[in-house]
């Protein structure tokens, strides 16, 4: 068996877990501060291989191996590698707190509808988004991906969040200090962090919940009466519907909504999970956006500019939906699908168009593909009878990039 505990969040290490123990492996702060037998072999935790490698020699001569873990090591932890390892069956896990529920501990919060997200080893986009769209994230942090990147990246597009430090936790040096992302971006943070989190605090003391988690919209391609608009000018339900399909927004993403007039795609994308950038050069749109947001209880990003010279402010998408028209929009596209890492949908109520909006994505790599939607709707009449009235036809062109071209240039 191997033994794997945790400890680091002030868990104390139950001495029987040690016992016997022939090789110990673990971060050097956790071996210094458990008393080992003296005559066990020790390896400080570092790259994974070399220290999985030397504990196949001794789990394959029945010797007693122990992991020394920080908190609960099936959390984001080092139980998924061992049990791909050695299996599950060969593992003795003794979990300890994690610091996720350390630090909201600490701060007297509940944790059971926070996201928690690890930018540990991984790609920081992610925890950034995240960060973006909900109101109480949870950021397991690693080198290059800490608080100060964390705050830079968020000070552009979300600096009202505050972020919580929490270093050392469990030990007498434990501290948490409370900052902005613009504070968090200014620090050398070391490397005693343990967990960093990321809070709205207009938003973070949400429902009684039942099932723990981030909560999931119950429906989506809400009705138009569901946003403020103006004159009609809005994306209608069957239209939203088929680009929320193309567009796929989910959480760790980033989606632009460009030409968001009342931002109901905006809107729709957050309620999903992904952060969102709204741009709209209208500024009676730009309180709409914001307003329909607020009460949808979402954050959007709203940049009050014209596209496509405001989106060089942004940083790079996952998807982008272009509304509106005008002759600015074929470049408007390009410069959007030049950007985007994964998909461009365009809606379009004039023909002429469409050729020109075709050719701007298959130009930048895209595999184009498209529908005309044309939809009738249940309307009553007098006498207790119904018609079926017909909604604006809509063009509607989505672009996949293919896996093989970016920026025009072949891979």
């Amino acid at each position: 068996m191997i033994t794997v505990v945790g400890t680091g969040t002030g868990t104390p290490v139950p001495l029987d877990a040690v016992a016997g123990a022939e090789l110990v492996v673990g971060g050097r702060r956790h071996l210094d501060a458990v008393p080992l037998p003296e005559d066990a072999e020790r390896i400080v935790l570092g790259p994974l291989a070399p220290a999985l490698d030397a504990m196949e020699e001794y789990v394959g001569k029945d010797r007693r191996v122990v992991v020394l873990a920080s908190g609960d090591p099936g959390f984001f932890g080092i139980v998924r590698a061992l049990a791909e390892r050695f299996g599950a069956h060969r593992l003795d896990v003794r979990p300890g707190v994690s610091s996720v529920a350390t630090a909201f501990a600490r701060l007297g919060l509940t944790w059971d509808d926070a996201v928690v997200v690890s930018a540990h080893g991984r790609d920081s986009r992610t925890a950034l988004h995240v960060c973006r769209a909900y109101p109480k994230v949870a950021v397991l942090t690693g080198p290059g991906a800490g608080p100060a990147e964390l705050g830079a990246a968020l000070a552009r597009s979300a600096p009202g969040r505050v972020l919580v430090v929490a270093s050392a936790l469990g030990s007498r040096d434990e501290r948490l200090e409370r900052v902005s992302p613009a504070e968090a971006a200014a620090r050398d943070w070391g490397t005693a962090v343990s967990v960093v989190l990321c809070l709205d605090e207009t938003r973070t003391l949400g429902p009684v919940r039942t099932l723990a988690g981030a909560a999931r919209p119950d429906k989506w391609a809400l009705d138009e009466g569901d946003f403020a608009h103006r004159d009609s000018m809005i994306t209608k339900f069957e239209v939203r519907a088929l680009a929320l399909a193309r567009l796929g927004p989910r959480p760790g993403d980033l989606v632009w909504d460009v030409g968001s007039g009342s931002g109901s795609v905006a809107v729709e994308c957050a309620r999903l999970g992904a952060a969102v950038s709204a741009v709209e050069k209208a500024p009676d749109g730009v309180e709409r956006i914001r307003a329909n947001a607020g009460a949808h209880g979402v954050d959007v990003h709203v940049v009050h500019g014209a596209a496509p010279a405001v989106l060089s402010e942004l940083d790079d998408p996952d998807a982008v939906f272009v509304g509106g028209g005008g002759r600015e929009l074929p470049d408007i596209v390009g410069a959007c699908a030049r950007r985007a890492r994964r998909t461009v949908v365009v809606a379009m109520a004039a023909l002429d168009r469409v050729p020109a909006v075709r050719t701007a994505l298959t130009g930048a790599g895209f595999d184009c593909d498209g529908v005309l939607l044309q939809s009738s709707r249940l309307a009553p009449l007098p006498g207790d009878v119904t018609r079926l009235a017909a909604t604006n036809p809509v063009f509607l062109l989505w672009g996949v990039r293919n896996p093989v071209y970016r920026e025009g240039v072949a891979l």
